[in-house]
């Protein structure tokens, strides 16, 4: 029993640098404790006597709201310690609780016991403080880190998906550290990049055994970052004993192996609780795709998606398709960089704009969710196609034919005869066809407004077309849509900026644009001291859109309130229903993310000075 505590103990930062006599001795008073997903490890509101070592896993501490409901303050991962502040013991009740969300392997070592050793072992004092003191700092200072993965197993079930190791491994070098890879191909070693130990192809003890022991030796390095390259093919034994082990899975996959690789996790993590939680698909997309194949089983396993490419994107496509590896670097560094856009009818094309700035600046936005008109155009961006392109489709596909130009307030009219003509679908599916959200390379989602329940409604999965029509389904113009048991409606009646959308997502960055902030004081073209005898009228459709555009202006607040950076583009000298004007729009759009971008960089660097680096210098 004390080899295995010594073991554990060496897989821990807060033993480093102690003599085996000091390891001994302390082991002594050690106790090992296993737990399951939502088992609790503390109950709240009793006294927190012990400390807790976190070896594997991954555990939350909770509090109850007045209300009763449970609210999430703090997630701890290998490597840190529970319960130490500073050497006093917490002996009255503390109101938190902690339970496991993964399996976990954890070391308990009484409170009391743990003050009588520190005195005699100043390095496990100093050890132990440290370990505190960086929980503190990230728990209220450092509120927007999240944990990152230190032991990672990579599956491939093709050998075209192997680079993608080495590409994430030199760009971690790139970042200073000192990844290490574990790999079941001799080959892998000729990247250069990082340490390399090639894994036993003998029985699955051996097998495990080196892993454990390059998981002990990798603590002794700066960064202690661990990758286990193997084939999906791996033996069952081997392969759920590894996840286990792991802190995060990427199941790499192409076209055609989904049902495979579906089937390799489902039997892998049968008997693993919480495997889903740590587990991650990542599509290798072929040259000239911009989406994956739609695997409903396969995504039903995992909570995360990622699609790369090895290859450069041919126009339309633009930069963001090849952000893929971008974006799990961001992941492994615990970044998640969303990008809430607001409603605001035709003037959302300013969005475009702040797309194009961003990507030019090689700001990887990970998630996009869009209200009415953000979801009009961050959707599409989305898809891999530039913001320069779905400039010149809006402008084409929404300039009015020549008989409604005609007409009095005719961009109006041509808007109310694309709702109630179901022309936006038509419109739509000639680029999107049967596409769905969890198919595009840039994760997403949608509001829109429920009238049957009152609440909005965010839609991160299902038919593209569906979800962009139901958000910008503007009340007034057009029908509810009935889908579902539902009547949804254009969702900027209540959440016009969707920026906590993005936070309840796990984004820790967010950058909101809102085109509905700045409104002109005047209506229809009536200055507000206009004598009444020379003030026109307005139709029925312009006070429609115009107590839609205030209604959105009044509860931006709502959602902008998670918000890291704001973006306010002036686009009121464009009409609601301008959509021929995008370009213009777009260049407004594009000047304000100007205006905000260095503010942007800066508080990016405070994030990850040395993954933002390079964005810094743009």
């Amino acid at each position: 029993m004390q080899t295995e505590v010594l073991d554990l103990m060496r897989m821990h930062s807060c033993f480093e640098g102690l003599e085996d006599d000091a390891l001994v001795e302390i082991a002594e008073h050690m106790e090992v404790v296993r737990c399951k997903p939502g088992e609790c490890v503390h109950q709240p509101n009793t006294p927190l006597t012990n400390i807790y070592f976190v070896v594997l896993g991954t555990l939350k501490a909770t509090r109850r709201d007045f209300h009763g409901n449970e609210k999430v303050i703090g997630v701890f991962s290998r490597d840190d310690q529970i319960g130490a502040m500073l050497a006093m013991e917490i002996s009255e009740a503390v109101p938190e609780g902690l339970f496991a969300i993964t399996n976990c392997t954890l070391l308990k070592l009484v409170h009391k016991q743990a003050l009588s050793l520190a005195p005699k072992y100043p390095k496990f004092r100093l050890n132990v403080l440290k370990a505190a003191l960086r929980n503190y700092r990230r728990l209220f200072f450092e509120e927007k880190s999240k944990p990152q993965p230190r032991i990672v197993a990579i599956f491939h079930s093709s050998p075209a998906t192997r680079p993608l190791t080495q590409r994430i491994v030199r760009r971690l070098t790139e970042l200073g550290e000192q990844p290490w890879v574990l790999s079941d191909r001799d080959e892998e070693k000729q990247g250069g990049d990082a340490g390399y130990t090639a894994l036993s192809k003998g029985d699955c003890e051996l097998f495990i055994s080196e892993i454990r022991e390059q998981i002990k030796i990798s603590h002794g390095r700066n960064s202690g970052r661990l990758f286990i390259d193997v084939d999906a093919a791996l033996d069952r034994e081997r392969a759920s004993q590894l996840i286990e082990l792991s802190d995060s899975v990427m199941w790499c996959v192409q076209a055609g192996d989904e049902k495979s690789a579906a089937d390799r996790l489902k039997a892998n993590c049968a008997e693993i609780p919480g495997c889903r939680t740590k587990s991650n698909v990542v599509w290798l997309l072929a040259d000239g795709y911009q989406t994956s194949p739609f695997a409903p089983e396969l995504s039903e396993l995992v909570s995360g998606d990622f699609k790369i490419t090895f290859s450069e994107p041919q126009s339309p496509l633009g930069k963001t398709l090849a952000y893929g590896v971008e974006r799990l670097i961001h992941y492994l560094r615990g970044i998640k960089i969303g990008l809430a856009l607001s409603g605001g009818a035709a003037r959302g094309m300013a969005h475009l704009g702040v797309l194009r700035v961003l990507e030019q600046n090689g700001i990887v936005v990970d998630m996009i969710a869009g209200t009415s008109a953000g979801a009009l155009t961050g959707i599409p961006y989305a898809s891999g196609v530039s913001a320069d392109h779905w400039v010149e489709r809006f402008v084409s596909d929404l300039t009015p034919p020549i008989a409604f130009r005609c007409l009095p307030n005719g961009n109006h009219w041509y808007l109310v005869y694309k709702y109630r003509s179901g022309q936006f679908d038509g419109m739509l599916r000639r680029y999107f066809s049967d596409w769905r959200l969890e198919q595009l390379p840039i994760p997403c989602c949608a509001v829109t407004l429920d009238l049957v329940s009152g609440e909005p409604i965010v839609r991160d999965h299902g038919d593209v077309v569906h979800a962009i029509l139901e958000s910008i389904n503007l009340p007034g113009l057009s029908e509810p849509i009935f889908r579902d048991g539902r009547a949804l409606v254009d969702g900027g009646l209540v959440k016009n900026v969707p920026a906590d959308v993005l936070v309840d997502y796990g984004c820790n960055y967010v950058i909101a644009v809102s085109v509905t902030a700045k409104i002109e004081r005047e209506f229809p073209p009536n200055p507000r001291h206009a004598p009444k005898s020379t003030m026109s009228r307005a139709s029925t459709i312009q006070t429609i859109l115009r107590s839609l555009l205030v209604q959105n202006k009044s509860v931006n607040s709502v959602g902008m309130r998670q918000a890291d950076a704001i973006i306010e583009p002036d686009v009121t000298r464009c009409e609601l229903t301008d959509f021929v004007r995008a370009g213009e729009m777009a260049a407004i759009g594009e000047q304000a993310a100007l205006a905000e971008l260095s503010n942007i960089k800066e508080q990016l660097m405070q994030l990850d000075n040395r993954l933002f680096a390079d964005v810094a210098k743009r």
